[in-house]
């Protein structure tokens, strides 16, 4: 069964992604676009277009050209903008940069993505330096000033009046991040203008956005969430947002606060600080009316609440690095039978589930493999031929390696990874849905599920728990074994401090994983 849209396709704008999300600057004029939270310094809407035209011509002026890769390696601040932006208006490609990567994570990006122009801040250099020298990047530039780099001043000393570049926004790169992936090296997922635009255009369409709404930017804008769905959507549609460099709970929470954020885009640790967390209680968080989550499913209960928690509307979104960001999202206000759903497809947009041994197409209420097809759809991987071709079918289906089902509605639920479920007997348990189970309970902060050798089960559910209050993991066991088919059972449970996790807020799993088998190994 093939699901589409239940609303009609849209038209995307045939032009390049710059001109795209400045389309109403006219408009708006010196309204605040980006606003540096911890300071408060502020690029209007006039004032973004200009750096962004200066800092394009700079580049022109630098021969940097159609085609060109610039390696984005910083926090998120304003001027994220307007280096995405600007090295978008000339026909450059962004390999956009985890700002916590080593010096060893840059040398395989560098080399990998074949960047040209690396632009950093000298905090960053100890990591970045060598990287540049090892790749043969002859040219850093940095948002402020450091012996033997290029300041982005520079750049910006001009007219303002770069060459036009013919772009061809269906076939034109325009980014270029990595996947974290769960082994092996990153890869680089090649994204065109009109992948973005697509995702743009089609992701606002799914839910209401207010003239006046304020957004604050503390997912990484390196992250394809943050990249699409938070930096280029807000200045697309004409907003304000507010940026943090890292994320500090207290500090969101203050910015939040100070600046009456009315919209937030968060990930699922997040949303469970929100709704457990009891420095909560000491903000004033009655501004924010919706909060987006996305990067990993959510679970009923603490989608719930946290709604309640905040008085707000909260809805789900479902989509990858390599779908330009999302191809499901919930319209809110999301009815109550639907929470812990991830959505409908997007406008023009499909998609498919099929069983993940067979490949059978399957129906509703089946559990497969999530497939996709759409305008936002990568072109595939950076000179990885055979990745492509293991994850975009002949037919332009993607294979999303994501375990779901849809409902009689057509709402999608993500259960699980394909390759990480946990085979316990031969029957799949789902680490997810046991994650989600513990988050709800009221002595549990945060958890993580893996898969743990077994001699006798081949696999059994290892759980990995911070607790907010005091309770036995002989407790805690109990509780999911009365919610849960047999097979499902945790049958082995760790106290930690903390769950390892990607900037993105993602569950390293595989550094738990590697743990237990070491573990195994020795016992």
């Amino acid at each position: 069964m093939i699901f589409k849209s239940q609303q009609p396709d849209i038209n995307l704008p045939e032009t390049d992604l710059t001109s795209v999300v400045l389309g109403r600057v006219d408009e708006l004029g010196d309204k605040p676009a980006l606003i540096e939270g911890l300071t408060g310094r502020t690029l209007s809407y006039n004032h973004l277009r200009e750096q962004i035209n200066k800092f394009a011509a700079g580049l022109d002026e630098r021969g940097f050209k159609k085609g060109d890769v610039m390696a984005i390696f910083i926090p998120n601040m304003p001027e994220y903008a307007v280096i995405f932006l600007g090295v978008a208006a000339v026909g450059g490609i962004n390999t956009t940069v985890n700002s916590l990567y080593s010096t060893a994570d840059l040398v395989h990006q560098f080399n990998d993505s074949g960047a040209k122009l690396l632009i950093t801040i000298p905090d960053f250099l100890d990591r970045a330096r060598p990287a540049a020298k090892k790749c043969g990047i002859e040219e850093i530039i940095v948002l402020g000033e450091a012996e033997g780099t290029t300041p982005i001043a520079a750049l910006l000393d001009n007219d303002g009046n770069a060459p036009a570049v013919d772009i061809d926004p269906g076939n034109d790169l325009v980014a270029l991040p990595y996947s974290s992936g769960t082994t092996g090296l990153s890869k680089g997922v090649m994204l065109t203008h009109e992948n973005l635009i697509a995702n743009m255009v089609l992701s606002c369409e799914m839910n209401t956005v207010l003239p006046g709404d304020r957004l604050v930017g503390v997912l990484p804008f390196f992250h394809i969430y943050g990249m699409v769905l938070i930096l280029n959507l807000a200045v697309y549609l004409g907003l304000t947002l507010v940026t943090m460099p890292r994320f500090d709970l207290e500090q969101f929470l203050e910015i939040v606060q100070k600046y009456k954020i009315t919209s937030l885009n968060l990930v699922p640790p997040l949303v469970l600080a929100l709704a457990k967390h009891p420095v909560i209680d000491n903000y004033d968080l009655s501004s924010v009316r919706i909060i987006g989550s996305g990067a990993a499913p959510l679970g009923q209960e603490l989608e719930q609440a946290c709604a309640e928690r905040l008085s707000c509307e909260i809805y789900q979104g479902y989509g990858l690095t390599e779908v330009a960001g999302a191809c499901h999202v919930n319209k809110s206000p999301v009815p109550s039978e639907k929470r812990g759903a991830v959505g409908l497809v997007l406008p023009n947009t499909f998609s498919k589930i099929i069983d993940t041994e067979t490949g059978k197409e399957l129906g509703l209420n089946e559990r497969g493999e999530v497939l996709v097809k759409g305008p936002h759809v990568m072109v595939g991987y950076l000179n990885n031929e055979e990745a492509t071709r293991g994850c975009i079918d002949d037919d332009g289906w993607f294979h999303t390696g994501d375990v779901g089902y849809a409902d009689d509605d057509e709402y999608l639920y993500i259960v699980d990874r394909v390759k990480e479920l946990i085979k316990y007997k031969a029957y799949q348990v789902a680490p997810a849905e046991l994650e989600a189970l513990l988050v709800s309970h009221a002595a549990i902060a945060d958890a993580a599920v893996i898969p743990s050798p077994d001699e006798e089960a081949g696999e059994v559910p290892k759980a990995f728990v911070v607790l907010k209050e005091d309770i036995s993991p002989e407790d805690i066991m109990l509780f999911i074994a009365e919610q849960v088919a047999p097979h499902k059972k945790i049958r082995r449970l760790e106290i930690v401090d903390e769950i390892p996790k990607s900037a993105s807020g993602k569950i390293l799993r595989r550094v738990l994983v590697e743990k237990e088998r070491e573990n195994f190994a020795k016992s």
